[in-house]
Order: structure tokens, then sequence, then C-alpha cells
């Protein structure tokens, strides 16, 4: 347990050096990056659709953040195996680590990214309720989801290539499925039961109900995300632990 904690913490670190070698600003883009995007996203939507949403930046950016928080976990643990192949050769480690610790890195960033949150907050003078305890908990529900997602995704691109291809278009049509940029408002009668299938659906307007609403969010409400979250890691950890053993005859 010790030596994957290592392992984990080491590969974090590693990442955090690719990602801001040789940038200006370093670590600061994980600030300055959603924050740039809210204010590119908020002067289309608020001139071109004009949807009737109080303090729509802030609406925009907690659920974008925590969309991105998702989607790219996903996608980066989805390559971890492959990309790490040649360590995988060399050393006996627990491959489980690369999906993991690509999750783990992107929490970091999000974590990060919650300062812009904070900025925008303040400037728009939404105060801070109690109701921001439940954050960590949220964080837990998506960081289940989306490991679940990332251990299956490895696993499977490991034979099936085109998954990645086929992942950026699903993530693509995903945000659009799930209401970042409009509220649930417009959509037909017939879609707003179709939107409670989507996991992320229910984690944007939690995050949104406990710092921008100030609601406290019911207990069925933690139910149906604890139990999004468990249900994705299951099903990706007993998979990728079923074919696991393979991977060496095809990275």
């Amino acid at each position: 347990m010790r030596r994957n904690w290592f392992i984990l913490t080491s590969l974090v670190s590693k990442d955090f050096k690719l990602k801001y070698r040789r940038s200006a600003l370093g670590v600061v883009w994980s600030v300055l990056n959603p924050f740039l995007m809210m204010c590119v996203l908020s002067a289309v939507f608020s001139t071109f659709f004009r949807f009737d949403i109080e303090n729509f930046p802030l609406y925009l950016i907690l659920g974008s953040t925590l969309f991105t928080l998702m989607a790219d976990s996903t996608t980066t643990a989805m390559n971890s195996i492959i990309d790490s192949s040649s360590l995988i050769k060399k050393i006996r480690i627990e491959k489980i680590l690369f999906p993991l610790e690509k999750v783990l890195f992107q929490l970091v960033n999000y974590c990060l990214s919650l300062i812009a949150v904070a900025v925008v907050m303040i400037y728009f003078q939404v105060a801070p309720t109690v109701n921001l305890l439940f954050l960590p908990l949220l964080l837990l529900y998506v960081l289940l989801f989306s490991a679940g997602l990332g251990f299956l995704l490895s696993a499977l691109v490991v034979f099936f290539r085109d998954i990645g291809h086929l992942w950026s278009v699903v993530i693509t049509a995903w945000t659009y499925a799930t209401p970042l940029f409009y509220p649930v408002s417009i959509l037909p009668d017939w879609m707003v039961p179709v939107m409670n299938f989507n996991p992320m659906y229910h984690y944007v307007t939690y995050l949104r109900e406990i710092a921008l609403w100030g609601q406290t969010p019911g207990l069925t409400e933690n139910l149906i995300c604890l139990g999004m979250g468990v249900a994705a890691l299951l099903i990706g950890y007993f998979t990728f632990r079923k074919l696991e053993k393979k991977f060496i005859l095809y990275v």
C-alpha cells in the first residue's frame, strides 16, 4: 500500500511538472483557463441566446469546471495504459495506478480552478453558505464516477483503439446534453425525465445547489449521486481486473 501511494504521488508530481514545463505562468493557468473560458462563453450565450439565469457567469463556471473534471479525467485515464506501455513491460507494477493517477491529477487541477470560482462568487456577491461543506462529498461522488469510467475505458482501448476517437465524440455530445450553458426549463417535457439518467446532470445540479442557490442536498439526491458513482466504479474496476493480464500482449 505504501509503495502504491508513493508511485501515485510521484506520477502526479511528474504530470504537474510536464504540464507546466516552460510555461511563464505555470500553475496559474489552472485558475486562468476556467476563468477565461467563462468570459468567452458568457459573452456568446448572453449575446445570442439570452437565457434568463441569475448570475449566469457563475452558473456557467460551476457547471463547466465540474464537467471538465470528468471529461479530462476519463480522457487522460483512457490513454494511460497505452502511454505507459514501456514502463509496464519493464517493471512489475499495479497497472490500475496509471488511470487512477490521471483522475487524481485532474482532481488537483479542479481544486485549483475553484480559486476562479471563488473570484466569480465574490464579484457577483454570492455569499458562501454552510452548504459548501457538502463539496468534498460531491467531489467523492465525481471521483468514483470518473475513476470507474477511466478504468473501463483504459482497459477497453488497449484492445479496441477506435474507442479513443469515439470517446471524444461522446464527450462533445454529453457536453450539450448536460445543462451547462442553458437552464433545464427550456427542455421539452419529454426530455426532463430522460435527464435524470445523466449522471453529470445530477452532479452539476448538486454543485449549483450548494454554491449558487444555497440549498441543502437531500438524502435522495445524495443516494442517487453515490449510487451512480459506485455503479461506475464497480463496472470499471472489475472490467479492468479481468482484462489487465492481457495488456502486455497488446500495448
